[in-house]
């Protein structure tokens, strides 16, 4: 079967696919997926978040919201991908995935076709498609990340975030042909302190790494991030003015800026095709170690 041939049906408009993840949990990466997603479409875009962290997902309830049936219907083939989009803030939609499920961390050869061709129904009706990946380097992170347009990094000043985020860089470049990313420093003091940490990321990866790094954000940590985690309301609503809210703003303006290429690697066709391309990649290269 051609797991390609639905794709090739969608409705040819450039959809900027941006992949959000960081190597380590705990630095900040589905707040900043979720309010950047926010205010794209405060800005008039029309915004998917992909919640990819498939087996401990956690996009709806930071914002409060009631999920009766997620991916893993779809792949049980209980629901279309259509049904299970929920609607969050400023007219995002969602895509949720499950919690608490091991079988959705690592899906196999068949799960992930259905995954894909299920969002082959999507038709095209979205102009940004934000994922949420898991923390850490396993396949379905790699194979997303590799899949996206533009992979946006978070880091934060821990030893381990830095050394996970370089560990994710080095699997994705030496495996995958990842060689960009946009870095986001979070959680920082100040901007001094935000370039010195892109400084000391740059600092492992210029030595070790055949890589390129942009420096995307600087969001300062922020008190009423926490506040408004509590509260499961998004952060750039209910705190608009906040030192965070405004880098994240900014960010968003940014990311949107980002040019999307003209040929098929601009289309989320191109990202379900390579979807396609690394889950078989990895089934060719498990049968090569048998």
């Amino acid at each position: 079967m051609d797991q390609a041939s639905g794709l090739r049906k969608m409705n040819q408009s450039k959809v900027k696919v941006i992949a959000v993840t960081g190597g380590k949990g705990g630095v900040g990466k589905t707040n900043i997926s979720l309010n950047m997603a926010i205010a794209m479409a405060e800005q008039g875009k029309r915004v998917l978040v992909l919640d990819a962290d498939l087996g401990l997902a956690n996009v709806d309830v930071m914002l409060g919201l009631r999920v009766q049936k997620n991916l893993s219907h779809v792949l049980s083939g209980q629901a279309e991908l259509k049904d299970i989009l929920i609607e969050g803030p400023a007219g995002i939609r969602i895509v949720p995935a499950t919690s608490g499920t091991r079988s959705m961390i690592d899906l196999d050869e068949t799960q992930h076709a259905e995954l894909i061709r299920a969002f082959s129904d999507l038709q095209g009706d979205f102009d940004v498609l934000v994922i949420d990946t898991a923390a850490g380097i396993g396949n379905t992170v790699v194979r997303f990340a590799r899949a996206a347009q533009d992979v946006m990094l978070v880091v934060c000043d821990e030893p381990t975030s830095i050394t996970d985020a370089y560990a994710l860089m080095k699997v994705l470049s030496k495996e995958q042909d990842v060689f960009k990313f946009k870095v986001v420093a979070n959680m920082v003091r100040n901007l001094r302190e935000g370039q010195l940490l892109f400084n000391k990321l740059t600092k492992v990866t210029d030595r070790f790494l055949d890589v390129a790094l942009e420096l995307s954000a600087i969001i300062p940590f922020d008190e009423n991030i926490r506040l408004a985690v509590r509260k499961q309301k998004p952060l750039v609503q209910l705190h608009p003015r906040s030192p965070a809210s405004l880098a994240i703003k900014a960010l968003a303006q940014r990311a949107l800026d980002w040019p999307v290429p003209a040929q098929a690697g601009g289309h989320l066709e191109f990202f379900l095709e390579q979807l396609i391309g690394s889950a078989d990649n990895g089934k060719k290269q498990d049968v090569a170690n048998e």
